[in-house]
């Protein structure tokens, strides 16, 4: 049953610098939901990123409230937070003299204690994470020898290690060939149903997450006059809901390139 597991409350996004603030987003009110894909979409440089990473704590944010399953994020320990949110990021990991399995074990981290002994039960869900993203034939292989796609089930795998009801992830499909693509967005909608998993995730393909995701997060620079310029706005839910409202169409159309509403597709004129 989907539930509303974060709550962001008049949140305001950016970074504190020696002349001031830098505004990037604010009076920001959302929430995603457990057992839901939620896919964030943005132009380059609207603040996705930004938001991604205010979202992990891994900057703070400038003002409003991020709650997460009813506490404030700032509330959290760092132990806590690592039991809580667990998150993939684009760089591809340079690992050597490491195998799958080990790599995926790391997600037990945040349960070892200060020596970081797996027992025979952390040694369950690190193989359980590995059959639920379907890579048991990978379990021995080197990850270094592994294709990009191989590679990002193997960190998700590692996400779902870490046991966390919450999972973001920064652009998961990035440098995957078209297939692959599928494959990975189809693999993260079944994780949060079968799992009831929160998935939050950054993209640029447009169209996939149009049909593939339950729920849309869809950030635009606002207004076209000098006084609105730079400021974001955040346009939320079902990529049904932002298709009637024209909001995936201002967002998608440019010169030679239409968005048909009713269809969910976009048409490039040859």
């Amino acid at each position: 049953m989907e539930r509303e597991t974060i709550i962001l409350k008049g949140l305001s996004i950016g970074y504190r610098t020696k002349n001031g603030v830098r505004m990037v987003a604010e009076g920001i009110d959302a929430a995603i939901r457990s057992g839901e894909l939620t896919c964030l979409l943005g132009a380059n440089g609207v603040g996705k990123s930004t938001l991604l990473r205010t979202l992990s704590a891994f900057q703070p944010k400038l003002d409003g409230e991020i709650l997460i399953a009813g506490k404030e994020i700032e509330a959290y320990t760092d132990k806590e937070l690592s039991q809580t949110i667990g998150v993939v990021l684009t760089e591809k990991p340079d690992i050597r003299n490491m195998t799958v399995r080990e790599l995926v074990a790391l997600g037990r981290s945040p349960y070892t204690g200060f020596w970081g002994t797996l027992h025979d039960e952390d040694w369950q869900v690190v193989d359980e994470a590995i059959d639920a993203v379907r890579i048991s034939s990978l379990r021995e292989r080197m990850v270094h020898t592994l294709s990009d796609g191989e590679r990002q089930k193997v960190m998700i795998a590692k996400a779902l290690a870490q046991q966390t009801p919450v999972i973001f992830l920064d652009e998961p499909t990035a440098f995957l060939d078209f297939p692959s693509k599928v494959e990975m967005m189809q693999l993260l909608r079944r994780l949060a149903r079968e799992a009831q998993k929160t998935i939050f995730l950054s993209t640029h393909d447009f169209e996939l997450a149009l049909q593939v995701a339950d729920r849309l997060w869809l950030m635009e620079e606002s207004g076209k006059r000098k006084e609105e310029s730079g400021k974001r706005v955040l346009h939320v839910g079902t990529p049904q809901e932002l298709a009637q409202s024209g909001a995936l169409a201002r967002y998608v159309e440019r010169p030679g390139i239409s968005f048909n509403a009713e269809t969910l597709t976009v048409i490039v004129k040859r």
